[in-house]
């Protein structure tokens, strides 16, 4: 057993001045991953990356509106359950950060995938009786309600995203591009263009966590400290 402490308390003094060192001439080597622990980081950024650029195809234009029941899909099994997963693992190994953003967006996933069903049930069941209209259309409160939600996950992400300027430059692009990216999903409720808008810069927002996450595996893998994954400061 004082083996065992020894060899974890090594690997993770190894980690810490790899990352402290940041890049030198010749290749760093590869880090050895803590026995028995993994890390769910990268499961979780894909789940969020890929399931956010899938969305922003049809945001931005480049993908016909019914593509969103894939997107649905994938948004309920990887983006929300795989997320909520990695976010678990996070707080286990006692990842505050992690383990609250990864959760977070997961369950936001999850709702995305539960509301869309219910306004297309909503929609399905009342176009069969005449004259009548869906209680999730025709109303423009429910344009209110919809901008005031994506305000707030932009002010939600916000908050995250001061944490990272004394974490990594991928991380920072990660969370300030998203805020960017809510709050014109917000204004994309009353305006075509912005929901152009948005879904080019969730497009940014969801390649730079896919990024980060091959990123995080190259420099556990290959001991490749890719570009913005150094440690910063910034506050």
């Amino acid at each position: 057993m004082a083996q065992h402490d020894r060899d974890v308390h090594s690997i993770d003094e190894k980690r810490l001045r790899m990352a402290e060192e940041g890049l030198h001439s010749s290749p760093a080597a590869p880090v050895p991953a803590r026995a028995g622990l993994a890390n769910p980081a990268p499961l979780g950024l894909l789940c969020f990356g890929m399931t956010t650029v899938m969305l922003m195809f049809i945001d931005a234009g480049w993908s016909e509106d019914p593509a969103i029941i894939a997107v649905m899909c994938y948004a309920c099994f990887y983006g929300g359950f795989g997320q909520m997963v990695a976010g678990v693992f996070e707080l286990i190994k006692g990842n505050t950060f992690a383990g609250t953003a990864f959760f977070s967006y997961g369950a936001f996933w999850m709702a995305f995938f539960t509301n869309n069903v219910l306004t297309r049930n909503a929609a399905a069941a009342v176009a069969s009786m005449p004259g009548a209209t869906p209680a999730f259309f025709g109303s423009s409160h429910f344009h209110v309600g919809a901008t005031l939600i994506y305000c707030l996950w932009g002010l939600f992400t916000f908050c995250f995203f001061v944490p990272t300027l004394r974490k990594n430059g991928c991380l920072m692009t990660i969370f300030g591009s998203l805020t960017i990216t809510f709050f014109l999903l917000a204004g994309a409720q009353w305006s075509k263009r912005v929901t152009t808008a948005a879904g080019y810069v969730g497009l940014f927002c969801g390649a730079s966590a896919i990024y980060t996450a091959f990123a995080e595996i190259w420099h556990e893998n290959l001991g490749i400290l890719a570009p913005g994954l150094r440690p910063v400061r910034c506050i």
